[in-house]
């Protein structure tokens, strides 16, 4: 089963892209980078789905069998750049795909807000957004190490072994399908 993450910070030092690489390190997903800044602006036009990183993009999210959604908060939603990434991708890449979410808070309250933006964009494409989400705070990152602590990474255990069970059931039926 492959599994891809999508650092949906446009910082390329920021906590959102601590926690992908993490994720990416020890569960060993695909890490899709938006902080590299490869992505164009989204702008409707038939042309930008041929550009090398918008064709590179849809086949990785197309290829993966499950997919994590990391953003930081900005506004009470996800970031634009995860939107904007998510612009390009529809149901042919995400179709009953099992989907979590996770968000990077910048402490206090937030984080549910965007969570709930992601889980809107998500029903759009028709993503199966699992039920199991996670906010992370400052204080969970080892940011000496570029990771978390020991209680932030079994809280990001917990939303892996989730999504490995909708992601389990999700290739049992696309293989039955065939």
């Amino acid at each position: 089963m492959k599994l891809t993450i999508i650092n949906g910070s446009p910082r390329e030092k920021g906590r959102t892209g601590i926690a992908s690489r993490f994720v990416a390190r020890k569960y060993g997903a695909e890490l899709i980078d938006l902080s590299l800044g490869e992505i164009p602006l989204y702008n409707g036009t038939e042309e930008q789905y041929h550009l090398p990183a918008v064709k590179k993009l849809r086949q990785q999210i197309a290829d993966s069998d499950g997919i994590i959604l990391a953003s930081p908060e900005y506004h009470s939603a996800m970031s634009g750049a995860l939107k904007n990434a998510l612009d390009f991708l529809g149901s042919e890449q995400f179709a009953h795909k099992p989907v979590g979410l996770l968000v990077v808070a910048g402490g206090g309250k937030g984080g549910i807000n965007a969570l709930n933006n992601m889980r809107i964009a998500g029903r759009g494409v028709y993503a199966n957004v699992i039920p199991k989400q996670l906010i992370l705070d400052p204080h969970c990152f080892d940011y000496q190490n570029d990771g978390l602590f020991e209680e932030p990474s079994k809280l990001v255990d917990e939303l892996i072994q989730e999504l490995h069970l909708y992601m389990k059931a999700y290739t049992q039926i696309k293989q039955e399908i065939k």
